[in-house]
Order: C-alpha cells, then structure tokens, then sequence
C-alpha cells in the first residue's frame, strides 16, 4: 500500500508511516498539474496547503483515504471524495493554540500599532507622542465568531488579559456560554454592536460565507478591532473596504482573498496592501508546536486506517443512514452463509446500506445487523430462514425516521 505525502512532513513522520509497512513517496515540490499522474497508485494522500481536486480523485483508483494535516478540508474535493468512495479525514483541534496566540498578538498589535512603530524606527523617526494614544485591551469587550476549540481558546486569553467576553456560535446555547463564562449574543450583528473588538473563528461553509456582511459591520462602533484568522471568505470584502473608510476601522487578517497558492510568490491583495490593515502571510497555524502535533495526529490516522479499517475524525460519512430497515440473521459461522443471504437480498432488489457481523465466542456463531433501503418482502424473509443448515434465526426491525 502507497502512501503519497504532497506537503513538507518531518523525517521522523515520513519514518512513522514506513513503520506501518506503507511504501512512502514522498513529494512536497509536487505541483497540481503533476498530481492526477502522481496519485494513480496510492492508497493514501496526505495533503497540507495543496488541493487535492475532483481531476486528480478521479484518476487516483487506488485511493481510499485523503488526509488534510491541518483542520480544515476545504482544499479537498470532499463531495468528488464521497461519490467514490474515498475517506476524507482532517486534524481539528491540533493547531487551536497556535492561532489564538496569532490573534492575541495581532489584537495587542491594533492597539500598540506596532508594526507602524517598528516601521518608523526604522526609517530613523522617533514619535512617542502619537504612539502613546493606545486604548489598551483590559476592560474591553470582546467579541467572539465561533466557539470551537479555537475560540475557546481566544476566550481563555482574552479573560487573562481582563476582557469581557461576549461570544455568538450556531451551536451556543446558554449553558455552554455559562460553562466558558461569556455572555451569548443572539446574532452577529448583535455581538458587533456590543464589542471594541471582534474575532472570527469559524469554519467557511455555505451558512459563514460573508458572515460579516453589511448587517454585522454597520453595528460596529468607530475603531471596532476586528481580526480575521479564519478565512478570507467569511468577511464580505467589499463591504469591509467601505467600513474601514467610512468608520475607521481597525483590522488585522492572517487571510486574504487573492493569496499565493504556493508557499511563496507575488502578493496582491487589495485588502492586505491597504494602510489601514494588518496583514500577516496565513501563518495561523505555522508554529513548530502546532505542526508537530498536526502531523502526530496524521500519523494516528493513518495508523488506525492501516491497522484496525479505521478513520478517526472522518468528515464524509453520511450523518443519517438511508436505511429503512434492519435484517438481523443469526447464522452459523461458515464460509458462503453472508454471501447467499446477500444475493437473496439481490434477487429481490433490495439495496444494503450499511452491514455488521458480529462473532460469538467460539467461532461458532455470528449475528448480522443488515440494514436495507426498503422493506424487506415475507418472502425473502421465508426463505432466508428455510436455510435451518446455514441460518439460525431471522428478525426484521422498521428503524425509526
């Protein structure tokens, strides 16, 4: 079995996978005109920063499992992944640390202007006077887009600092907040009008797409913070340019709409080469503690799929199953029982959703747990249990909808 790593991965990792009996190709220069040929014959992809688009999962008949080191899968085909079968897997949680370090710096960074003091020092101009205006973080409201493991994260530095925490998640309810100690804001509009600085922690999927649209900013005050180190998409561009010129508002982002696909390159981003914005180069999650624990977590992966049919942290399995009933045949534990039951259930044009056999000890018996699209006909349910020399009992259960 093959596995193809398209990103930089340590040594000691690449080392890790060869333990597991794997043949290792390593490629992290490999380019996306490069991959549909390079991904034919391997079983497992592990990606980072590079897509792995529905081109190149279409010629890859080997593959089964995606890896994404890193917490998102939107690199990934996910849906192109899912019609063939493949597992897609990600690494959530690894670099929650590193990235609410990034937003604290680039919170205390608005506040100090640190990079425009850095800048004039360094033409040789001194100005104490302009640069001693800070407002300071203690006291302020925060508000918080998202309560994942990043936010949380956020949350326990920014109270550190002697912030108030108002926080807005779609899966917040009252307890949780009370268990985080901040104050649940309804909508994100309503968040934005209650704090001196904002941070966006969200995934983007369809429903965070220009969260922070002309409703949410039009709430913020003149000077709101607001840092972005999740993803470009989630802020409505357009709008933001109007309510930093109009409001002065002051944003720092570790994310840009038009940024290099690879490592370095030409930059040209609007947003990012605006004076009034903080920018740093997507460098969230790029401390050596965060990727030495993405890449642990890709090696565990990895490891349970080789080892056990396993994949932990998988983000394409159906959410509900499409079965509508469950077949449960007891049945002796010989070689071609399962076999005849399933072409029995052919016959009758029946589709198998999902399957489960479990071994009494012994190794004498068996029970299966068959789950079918349809409702099963007394007819097959007859015959299955005429076969008294293979099949012990069976039962037909309507799962609930």
């Amino acid at each position: 079995m093959k596995i193809l790593i398209i990103d930089a991965f340590s040594e000691s990792h690449l080392a890790a996978f060869a333990a597991l009996g794997l043949t290792v190709e390593y490629k992290p220069t490999l380019s996306a005109d490069e991959l549909p040929a390079a991904i034919e014959d391997a079983s497992i992809v592990v990606a980072r920063s590079k897509e792995v688009k529905a081109q190149a999962i279409a010629r890859a008949k080997m593959l089964a499992l995606i890896v994404r080191a890193g917490a998102g899968v939107n690199t990934i085909d996910v849906k192109t992944a899912s019609a063939h079968g493949i597992y897609v897997a990600n690494c959530p949680g690894k670099n929650s640390i590193a990235v609410a370090e990034l937003t604290m710096a680039l919170l205390l960074a608005l506040d100090r202007r640190i990079p425009d003091q850095v800048r004039d020092l360094r033409a040789g101009a001194w100005n104490k006077k302009e640069y001693g205006k800070a407002d300071g973080l203690f006291g302020r409201t925060l508000g918080v887009v998202g309560t994942g493991s990043i936010g949380q994260e956020v949350i326990r530095r920014a109270k550190a600092f002697g912030m108030q925490v108002v926080a807005w998640s779609r899966s917040l309810d009252d307890a949780r907040a009370d268990e985080l100690g901040v104050e649940r804001m309804r909508t994100v509009p309503e968040l934005c009008g209650r704090a001196d600085a904002v941070t966006l922690h969200v995934a983007l999927a369809p429903e965070t797409r220009g969260l922070i649209g002309e409703a949410a900013l039009s709430r913020m005050r003149p000077r709101t913070m607001l840092v972005n180190a999740a993803r470009a998409e989630v802020v409505d561009g357009a709008a933001l340019q109007r309510a930093i010129a109009e409001k002065q508002l002051r944003v720092a982002t570790d994310v840009f709409d038009d940024e290099p696909k690879s490592a370095t390159g030409a930059f040209a981003d609007a947003l990012g080469k605006s004076d009034a914005v903080y920018g740093t180069h997507h460098v969230g999650a790029s401390t050596n503690q965060a990727q030495s624990a993405i890449a642990d977590e890709t090696v565990r992966i990895v490891r349970a799929f080789v080892e056990c049919g396993e994949v932990p942290n998988c983000v394409n399995l159906a959410t509900r199953s499409p079965a509508a009933f469950q077949l449960l045949v007891r049945h002796f534990d010989k070689v071609g029982v399962l076999a005849e039951v399933l072409g029995a259930i052919r016959r009758h044009d029946i589709n198998v959703e999902e399957m489960e056999n479990t071994i009494f000890e012994g190794a004498q018996a068996a029970s299966a747990k068959i789950r079918l699209g349809s409702r099963p006909p007394a007819e097959l349910i007859e015959e299955l249990r005429s076969r008294t020399a293979e099949i012990l009992h069976v039962d037909v259960v309507e799962l609930p909808a």
